[in-house]
């Protein structure tokens, strides 16, 4: 594991201070939002106002009045619409909206999401036939059709038209059809570009109508909501005011499908948060799309009898859990590929691939391995004479360009800046993973980002901080669930949360005030501290209810040693990920990382005292009082062993020293001969 640059933000104590007495707010929680681009007090009045209204019009968008108009007509003339969507969170709730809507104003109306399986991404040939034979005249997409330009052309033969709503990243050529919404075109003059598809489906609805779209956000603020939240959309301006009306909406009057959602997740009676949306609510719903058909999800969110409801949420719940078994299982075999082809795992962008992995959660596992490593991953699925990959990335480095730069070998590509998906036949995928990466190496690569919101001692975790936080809400990309700073605190001690378990409980102290907090998906096998060590934790504080008793629950999210010095920790592991990869270094760089023969000895005695717990090993700087100046030498010096058999390392990543008895002339290794090379260029 790779660990993340922390950054302390900063926030303005004067602005803080002004807009706590003025507006009347939580100081804390003012201090926190100053830190995150707001520029006075009147910025900071709407961000925590509960009642902020609307202010974007929805004809301030590119072609919603053409979209308007062609809809409105076929509302008139009873022409059979459909409602195209995507498969994920956001496509669902978009569907469910949009139809919804129009059925209620006696709409002649369809919906159609395609299978992801078997159709992939977006409009289809054979669900244009389909359509057509139904006797479709208009397709409306929702979150989807900017860039099917051929699609749309063959719709047109077939004898149908087509409104394209999107939020994706269009292509040099836009579809040609009755209108194209989409806050992403160069040309839309819209001031807020970050709506999710639903945003963007509801404005729609509110062009159609002509009424106030106060009405129409009460009444679809919870597809709003979920699906805002799960497409990791910007909840800032008009987001952040349709999320807070939605989410107090499921907490007031949930619907049938959410409510049975709600019960089946075992959360049912609690508060619904944006993390209950993003980390419960949500993969439920994607999980229909990637195991089964997202038409089961868009039938919960359409429910109105309790009974089908239950059923229905029963049946995406099992399937959740086959989704988290499959990639469980595919993320395994993904670090078993990094383990045995060094080449791959110490790539700057990390490409794995399998055949016959499940296509609905390779976007799981690869953001997964990004988190893990702190590196862009790509994870492809080959599958007969085709193969699929999604792709994930870091703050500061956008994947789309990486694939665009090599769409030549592609068959087709999509997404964000952070997150995409792509085709291409399986005999090339080598070329690909060579292609990117020569890409990336021109690139300067950011490290990933460990953000500290905020500084506070263990006497300061209490009840009060939670008022703060809900100030704050709901939490989401650009408004991130604040982090806080537990520096120079003292591992008292820890353990699994149960035999066997792969989650750990700490408890740390400073200054004789303690800290009970949890370390989820860090087993005690793995983690590389002891009791005694003194660390700094990022920590997310949490309201947690056990017994009826509100409590603070604290979430370790980052952790690190207090000895050492951020930017030469970083600096040393970039040095030696940089020799790994081949690349070229400056002949005094170079010898930075050769570890001579004292270095080499304290490295041994140090992992024959203590194995190591990971091969990344910067516990070596607190064992050997180093504030990491020297890391780059010391996990060259592991590697060495490792090559003459002096240590060894087991299925875990586990490092220990077996009890070497013969000779090893260290010099003679290939890794010291090539250090050495290097230090003579």
């Amino acid at each position: 594991m790779r660990r993340k640059k922390w950054v302390i933000s900063k926030g303005d104590k004067e602005i803080a201070a002004a807009a706590s007495e003025e507006l009347n707010i939580d100081p804390l929680a003012a201090l926190i939002v100053s830190s995150r681009g707001f520029g006075g007090v009147e910025d900071m009045e709407e961000f925590f106002d509960p009642d902020a209204p609307l202010t974007l019009d929805p004809f301030s968008l590119k072609d919603m009045d053409k979209a308007a108009a062609r809809i409105n007509r076929a509302l008139d003339e009873f022409e059979m619409i459909c409602v195209y969507g995507d498969y994920d969170a956001d496509g669902v709730t978009a569907t469910a909206l949009l139809y919804s809507f129009l059925e209620s104003r006696g709409a002649n109306v369809t919906r159609y999401i395609p299978d992801r399986i078997s159709e992939g991404y977006g409009l289809n040939r054979e669900a244009i036939d389909t359509l057509r034979d139904r006797g479709v005249r208009l397709i409306v997409t929702v979150d989807t059709g900017a860039t099917a330009t051929d699609e749309i052309k063959y719709a047109y033969e077939c004898g149908m038209q087509v409104v394209v709503t999107d939020h994706h990243k269009v292509g040099d050529t836009l579809p040609e059809c009755e209108a194209v919404v989409d806050p992403q075109r160069p040309d839309c003059p819209s001031a807020f570009k970050e709506m999710a598809g639903v945003g963007v489906a509801f404005k729609l609805a509110c062009a159609i109508d002509g009424e106030d779209s106060e009405e129409i956000l009460d009444e679809y603020g919870e597809y709003i909501a979920l699906g805002t939240v799960g497409d990791v959309v910007s909840l800032t301006g008009e987001n952040r005011i349709m999320v807070r009306r939605g989410i107090r909406a499921i907490n007031s009057h949930p619907s049938p499908g959410i409510s049975a959602l709600l019960k089946a997740a075992g959360v049912s009676g609690k508060r619904v948060s944006s993390s209950v949306i993003a980390y419960t609510l949500c993969p439920r719903i994607n999980a229909a799309g990637r195991m089964s058909s997202a038409s089961k999800a868009l039938e919960l969110l359409l429910c109105d009898d309790a009974d089908t409801a239950e059923y229905l949420a029963d049946e995406i719940n099992s399937l959740n859990a086959q989704r988290q078994t499959a990639e469980n299982e595919i993320f395994r075999k993904a670090l078993a590929i990094m383990i045995d082809h060094p080449e791959i795992g110490n790539s700057r962008i990390i490409v794995v691939d399998g055949e016959g992995w499940h296509q609905g959660v390779i976007g799981i596992v690869a953001a997964k391995l990004t988190e893990r490593f702190g590196r862009p991953s790509v994870v492809i699925s080959r599958s007969g004479g085709e193969a699929k990959g999604s792709c994930r990335s870091i703050q500061g480095f956008s994947i789309y360009d990486a694939i665009e730069s090599v769409s030549d070998c592609l068959t087709h590509f999509g997404g964000h800046t952070l997150a995409a998906g792509l085709g291409l036949d399986p005999g090339r995928i080598d070329e690909f993973r060579r292609r990117i990466n020569e890409y990336a190496a021109d690139k300067e690569m950011p490290y990933a980002i460990q953000r500290i919101d905020c500084k506070i001692q263990p006497a300061s975790v209490n009840l009060s901080i939670l008022s703060s936080l809900e100030a704050i809400e709901p939490f989401g990309a650009d408004n991130p669930q604040p982090y806080f700073g537990l520096f120079g605190v003292k591992i008292d001690d820890f353990n699994g949360v149960a035999e066997g378990s792969k989650h750990l409980r700490m408890n740390v102290s400073k200054n004789g005030a303690g800290v009970t907090a949890m370390y989820f998906n860090m087993p005690p096998s793995r983690f590389p501290f002891t009791r005694g060590d003194t660390v700094d934790l990022a920590v997310n504080l949490e309201k947690n209810v056990y017994n009826g008793e509100l409590r603070v629950s604290t979430v370790v999210r980052g952790i690190k040693p207090s000895v050492t010095d951020d930017d030469k920790v970083l600096e040393s592991v970039s040095l030696y990920d940089r020799f790994i990869r081949g690349e070229k270094l400056s002949p005094d760089s170079a010898r930075r990382l050769i570890p001579d023969r004292d270095t080499l000895a304290k490295v041994y005695k140090s992992v024959k005292s203590a194995p190591l717990k990971d091969k990344y090993c910067e516990i070596l700087c607190v064992r050997l009082g180093d504030d990491g100046e020297n890391l780059g030498a010391y996990m060259a010096a592991v590697d060495i062993m490792l090559e003459a058999g002096v240590l060894e390392e087991d299925e875990n990543n586990r490092v220990f020293a077996p009890g070497f008895s013969g000779k090893a002339d260290l010099e003679e290794t290939t890794l010291m001969k090539k250090l050495r090379e290097y230090g003579r260029m």
